[in-house]
Parts: structure tokens; sequence; C-alpha cells
């Protein structure tokens, strides 16, 4: 099984391998430097810089990174086209906020208490009930690590929370009645070692059923 799993050009080495990493240890080849979604099984929206505003019509704040638009575009098409095939789609950190905005939602451009990059354990979650992401964690409740100080603003039409932090922050969209559609705003590539193999297994499930 393949997934696409594109970066923009500034994404670092050591962040590639992670994601990389995290697929071959599920058994997913991943496929990068992709213009199409032709010849893969499912689409991975890695971590990253800042979506650009203009994504969800606000104009860029200061407290905002440097916007990589080719990424934005590139990705938004990937994600139209896996949503439209309904091949499995697995969107993380700023795939989450690529997943939103792509699909009619908003940002917080700046969020104060969710840049831990040296935790492995940042904050507990509540996960819904009867959510996927509740199906594949097998609990209502998890800890997850936090290294975004960006988040989803106004949810997208279609999409629905499955995790919220304490203060409100949405942690996990889904799309009900898509194969698989779940984007988180943690990081499970960095701790395949507990629970979080478990996203990346359900992902190659799904592109398994195809």
């Amino acid at each position: 099984m393949k997934a696409a799993l594109p970066f923009g050009a500034s994404t670092p080495e050591p962040k590639r391998e992670a994601y990389r990493r995290a697929l071959l240890a599920v058994g997913i080849e991943p496929v990068e430097n992709v213009a199409t979604l032709e010849g893969v099984d499912g689409l991975c929206l890695a971590g990253g810089a800042d979506v650009d505003p203009a994504l969800y019509g606000e104009a860029r704040l200061p407290v905002c990174g440097a916007p990589d638009p080719e990424r934005d575009s590139l990705e938004k098409a990937l994600l139209q086209e896996a949503l439209d095939r309904d091949l499995p789609v697995l969107a993380i950190c700023r795939g989450l906020q690529l997943f939103n905005a792509a699909l009619g939602g908003t940002l917080q451009q700046h969020v104060d208490g969710h840049d831990h990059r040296k935790q492995r354990d940042a904050h507990e979650v509540r996960i819904a009930p009867a959510s996927r992401l509740e199906g594949i964690l097998g609990t209502s409740t998890y800890v997850v690590n936090s290294r975004h100080h960006q988040c989803a603003g106004r949810v997208a039409p279609g999409l629905v929370p499955a995790a919220t932090a304490p203060d409100g922050v949405v942690e996990a969209l889904e799309i009900p009645g898509k194969r698989f559609a779940l984007a988180v705003q943690w990081h499970p590539e960095a701790r395949m070692d507990g629970p979080d193999a478990r996203i990346f297994g359900a992902f190659r499930d799904a592109m398994a059923a195809l």
C-alpha cells in the first residue's frame, strides 16, 4: 500500500523522516513529490509551515509564520481529490489546519499554551463518544503531545470535532460517512511506541479495504 506524503520545500529532513518511519512501521510506503493521487491508496497531510490565512479569507497577522502558498494549493487539491474518490486521509497538526481551512473553516492564527515541543505528554484531550477516534484509541480521554501555535477556529461544514483540549481547542476532526477522514492536532508520528501507532494502523486498514 502507498500513501501520498506531500511536504513543503522548507520542511527539514528530520521532520520528513519521522513521518516516513511512522508510515513504514505499519506497512505503508510513503510517496513524496506527488501532483496527483494516481497510483496511491491514501493521503497523509503532515505538519509544517502555517497555512496562509488567504486560504480562509483573512489577512495575515504578525503572529502568523511565513506561508507556503504552493504547498497550500497542492495539498488543498490533493485533499479534494482524496475526498471525491473516498480515499483514506490522515492529517496531522498543520494537516488538521489545512483540512479545516480548505473545506471552508477558519483558523486562529495564534493560540497560547499549546507549543510544548520538548514534552512527550503535554495535556489531556476529551474524545467525542462514538467517534472514529474513540474506536481507534478505545478511550474517552487521552494524553497528547502539543507542538502548535495555531488551531481550528470555525469548523468547516461537514467536519465534526472528535477531540477537544481542556481550553476548548479542537484537537481532532472527522468527516462522518467517509471511508477514513481523520485529522489530529498532535503528533502521533512522534510516539509510535504507544497507542498513537493505532492511528496509523487504522489508516492502513482503511487503505487495505479499498
